[in-house]
This record gives structure tokens, C-alpha cells and sequence, in this order.
């Protein structure tokens, strides 16, 4: 068993981590170039995670130095109590011990992801898709570079290359302890984890996001935050997929032929229901399934609606409970709605993009959670961590 690193060699590891991905950089991207050129798949959105290029090095290199200013998760107190009988009673944060992640073709998650485990004093198991095998396995021994250096074992980070048979076997018969598992990926990997796992599984649901535009909307903040939830990162689960326009909006027409145009600007291809499918480059749904769909892709899916309450039964019932806006000017509908729909994030005039640990203030995540046991949302440093009862007495019997 690896016994908890100090913090201070938990943060030299970081530290050195940022170091050798700066030295590293032009590797890492000639590797990943290799992954891409490999890779033959016609999803546009796994292309788009799989790729490494500068920026991506560098959003690589601020999440370890991050990782490494932040305070210590593990030791926390949480609860205090002095027992009549003169014990002395603490409940503190604890690492969870081993952590596998599974996940498909990013290669920053074996960075970012990896990085906040091992911070929160876990050892970390890693099994990223074939897709982006050599990138992964380079930045693994970046990480046993880093660990060396700092006289720590290189057991602390351990890529485990397995196919998919090999990962069943593992998952429902560990070969080593294995204490909470995270997928990363679509609903397939998630599904698969879920069936097979023999240990607690954090789910990191699927997106499906919504968007209700009401009456008393601002329609130029509607039209700016559905562009930019559709259009600025198509693989990202925090992406808009649908969106419920109230038929009281003023002007309506007008707002939807502004919106499908500025869509249409980004090749975004745009479905809608019976109220909407008058007007031109709106192609019909096919059926009410695709409500329940996370697209992935330049696609959008339109629906009217005739009240707050009923854009909150829809979400409820379609969605992936992961992220939902309301845009109005009412204070009153804004709260209706942010209490009632059933999400792990809902916003009020904003975008859903910001459904990210390091835009919400965590500083990173490992995961986003559309669980609603342990964490919910975006899982960050502090929360990748369980808890265990100190307590501190001389004698006493019950």
C-alpha cells in the first residue's frame, strides 16, 4: 500500500509535471499528431477532443500549476465534539485510496483529471481510449518522471492497457483495490462502466441541455447565449441541444429567423416542431425521441411552448439533468424555475458553457456529475475526497 504522500511532495510533483510538459511540449504534439493520423473515425467531436495542439498544452500546464496553490483536500475538519465522557471526537476528509479513470480520446484528462486525484492523495489508474494511446502514454511518463525525481513510487500513476475484455475482467473482478471509478466519455462508456463495475461509480452524465426563452426575455442575451451554448465547443457536454421558445414572446417570427440565421452562419442544422416548421431551413422532428438526445454536432432541435411550468415538466422528463437556462427579465419565473427544474446546474441569464469546475471556481474537475449522491455537478479538488471519524480518548468504555 502507498502510504499518503505530504503535501508538500504531492505539490512538487505538480510543479515538476508543469515543468516537463513545457520541456515536452513539441513531443507531446508530434506524438498526438501520430494518434490523430491514426485515427479514422468520422466524429467530428471525439476528433475534437483527441487533439493536442499549444493551447491545449498550456490549459495542460496551468491545471497542475493550479492544482499545486491549492489547499490541502485531504485532513479537513468538517465536525467537532466533545463527548460527555471527555473524548474528543473529529470527522475529517480522507482520500478515497485508489481511483480509476476510464475515459475516450482526451489526453488532457490524463493531465488535468489525473492531476486533481493524485492531489486529493489517491493513487490513480488510468485506462484512456486506443485512440489516444501514444499521447497517453507519453504524459504517463512524464508523470513517473515527476514522480521520480521527487522520490515518490511511480505506482502513484499507472496506465492500465487493457482492450475492452480486459477492462470488463478488471472492472467486475479488480485485480487490485480499486476504490471509486469515474467514467469519462459517452453514454455508451458510462452505460458499459455502470453494468460491469463492482465498486461506487461517479456518473458523469450525458449533457442534452435546454435553453427556455420567456415572454419577457432579453432577446439579444437569448440569441447570444443559444449561439454560444450551440456553436462554441460541439463535444462539450455543457453545449446547448435544445431550445424552448414561449409562443408570448413578442416578435416571435422576427427572434426566430434572427436565431436560425445567426445558426446557419456556423452550418448549424436546425429542427424544429409543428410551430416552427413553417418557416424556412427548419426541417421537421421526426419524433418526440429526439428530445431525449444529446447531439454532439452542429444540430439543434426547437420546440414552442406555453408557459414557464410547462418548459420545466419537459426538461425534466428530456434532459440529462446536467445544465438548463431560463432567459428573462422576471425575477419572479427565474426562481419558479431554478428551484423546480431538476439539474444539477440552472442558470439565469447565462450561458450553460459555464458548467466547468474552473469556471465555477474549483479550480478544475475531475468530473461532471448528474449523480445526486455525494457531489452533484462539476467535481473539483475538494470534493474528490471522502471522510473518516478521528476519535481521541483515554479509556473510556460504553
Amino acid at each position: 500500500m502507498n502510504t499518503l504522500l505530504s503535501i508538500e511532495k504531492r505539490n512538487a510533483v505538480l510543479l515538476k509535471m508543469a515543468v516537463l510538459l513545457e520541456q515536452e511540449r513539441q513531443a507531446i504534439i508530434d506524438i498526438n499528431k501520430t494518434d490523430l493520423e491514426a485515427y479514422n473515425g468520422d466524429d467530428i467531436s471525439m476528433y475534437d477532443r483527441l487533439k493536442v495542439d499549444d493551447a491545449k498544452v498550456d490549459e495542460m500546464i496551468v491545471a497542475v500549476t493550479h492544482l499545486a496553490s491549492q489547499e490541502d483536500p485531504v485532513g479537513v475538519e468538517r465536525f467537532s465534539f466533545k463527548h460527555e465522557n471527555g473524548m474528543q471526537v473529529y470527522n475529517k476528509t480522507a482520500s478515497f485510496g485508489t481511483v480509476l479513470i476510464i475515459y475516450e480520446s482526451r489526453p488532457d484528462v490524463t493531465v488535468e483529471a489525473a492531476g486533481i486525484a493524485f492531489k486529493s492523495g489517491n493513487k490513480i489508474l488510468l485506462k484512456g481510449g486506443k485512440e489516444s494511446l501514444k499521447s497517453n502514454l507519453k504524459i504517463v511518463a512524464l508523470w513517473h518522471q515527476a514522480l521520480k525525481d521527487n522520490e515518490a513510487s511511480t505506482d502513484w500513476v499507472e496506465y492500465l492497457q487493457f482492450n475492452r475484455a480486459e477492462t470488463q475482467a478488471f472492472l467486475e473482478k479488480p485485480t487490485q483495490n480499486v476504490d471509486l471509478i469515474v467514467p469519462r466519455g459517452g453514454e455508451r462508456l458510462i452505460a458499459f462502466v455502470k453494468q460491469h463495475a463492482t465498486c461506487p461509480v461517479i456518473i458523469s452524465g450525458r449533457g442534452n441541455n435546454f435553453v427556455y426563452v420567456h415572454p419577457e426575455a432579453d432577446q439579444q442575451i437569448a440569441l447570444d447565449l443559444i449561439v454560444n451554448g450551440k456553436t462554441a465547443k460541439i463535444s462539450a457536454c455543457n453545449a446547448i441541444d435544445k431550445v424552448l421558445i414561449d409562443k408570448d414572446l413578442p416578435n416571435k417570427e422576427a427572434f426566430v429567423k434572427n436565431l436560425i440565421s445567426k445558426l446557419k452562419e456556423f452550418d448549424v442544422e436546425v429542427l424544429g416542431d409543428e410551430g416552427l416548421t413553417a418557416l424556412d431551413e427548419v426541417k421537421p422532428i421526426p419524433s418526440d425521441d429526439i428530445w431525449f438526445e444529446e447531439f454532439l454536432d452542429y444540430k439543434i432541435a426547437m420546440g414552442e411552448i406555453t408557459s414557464t411550468e410547462e418548459a420545466i415538466a419537459m426538461i425534466n422528463k428530456y434532459s440529462g439533468g446536467h445544465s438548463s437556462v431560463i432567459v428573462t427579465t422576471n425575477e419572479g419565473e427565474a426562481k419558479l424555475f431554478m428551484e423546480n427544474v431538476d439539474s444539477a446546474a440552472v442558470y439565469h441569464n447565462a450561458s450553460s458553457r459555464f458548467t466547468d469546475g474552473g469556471q465555477l471556481g474549483l479550480g478544475g474537475e475531475l468530473a461532471i456529475s448528474t449523480d445526486k449522491l455525494h457531489q452533484r455537478g462539476p467535481i473539483g479538488l475538494q470534493h474528490l475526497v471522502t471522510n473518516k471519524w478521528y476519535v481521541h480518548g483515554n479509556g473510556q468504555t460504553r
